[in-house]
């Protein structure tokens, strides 16, 4: 029974951090780490609750998606999912090459820490030198600003980086609009967290067993339920208060983490 608890409690973890800035690797890591979590090899549970995360964004966004997927003739349709998939790219060809040697050199606490409190401070940076945003919606990013911004999503492979905070950060510097910027992050999620997902299965399926199946399916369940609060309710928050809030809890949290950390 404790498992599943904390199987619920990671989850609800990964569902409220997923689609901030404020890494949801360090915080699985983090809680985890503080509960002794003893689930599913290969980190195959926190990367297969994402999937929770995304399904939020599907249910969320259904309208836009589906709106999308059934116009793909028509020039903006064709241009939102053509940005989406370059900006994906990056990830899925770096991902695929180089990703585990990248997880086995920086995959650590420390590591975590230091980018979470660095990652902080770049958000205030760009806060201050964001002043006038030229893109305001998804269909009108150029081609080469998708693929740089893919380029940032890279940068998420490094613990405590965030996924959303790079894509967020890569996309106002380009000239994206707060709210722009933040949407393409959660489009951006489905096929990248999608992919994650599918490969992890694939290379740990022979060691789940049912135990490990069901404390995923409380961990994916959470997830979804605690995402679907967070991106209800995020665009109009950063419309209101801006990125600054969330860089100050990096920085906090990061801070704490290297204490913690230092002080074992």
């Amino acid at each position: 029974m404790q498992l599943f608890l904390e199987a619920l409690l990671l989850g609800v973890v990964e569902g409220l951090t997923e689609f901030l800035p404020v890494s949801s690797t360090a915080h699985l890591m983090l809680v985890g780490d503080m509960l002794g979590f003893d689930g599913p090899p290969g980190k195959t549970f926190e990367i297969v609750i994402q999937l929770g995360a995304i399904l939020a964004v599907c249910v969320v966004y259904w309208h836009k998606l589906w709106a999308v997927s059934t116009s793909l003739t028509d020039s903006r349709s064709f241009a939102f999912v053509r940005n989406i998939l370059i900006a994906f790219l990056p990830s899925a060809v770096i991902g695929a090459v180089a990703y585990k040697y990248i997880k086995q050199m920086l995959d650590s606490p420390l590591v975590a820490a230091v980018a979470l409190v660095v990652g902080g401070f770049a958000i205030l940076a760009t806060e201050r030198m964001v002043k006038r945003a030229r893109v305001h919606e998804v269909e009108d990013l150029s081609p080469a600003m998708s693929l740089a911004i893919g380029f940032c999503q890279v940068l998420a492979m490094v613990p405590g980086v965030s996924r959303a905070g790079a894509t967020i950060i890569g996309s106002m510097l380009l000239g994206v609009e707060r709210r722009t910027a933040a949407e393409f992050s959660f489009f951006l999620a489905i096929p990248t967290m999608t992919g994650a997902t599918v490969y992890s299965l694939y290379k740990n399926w022979a060691t789940l067993s049912f135990d490990g199946s069901a404390l995923i399916a409380v961990g994916f369940v959470a997830a979804f339920l605690s995402a679907l609060v967070v991106v209800k309710t995020f665009i109009a928050f950063i419309s209101r208060h801006g990125f600054a809030p969330f860089a100050y809890y990096r920085i906090v949290f990061g801070g704490v983490m290297l204490v913690l950390i230092l002080t074992r």
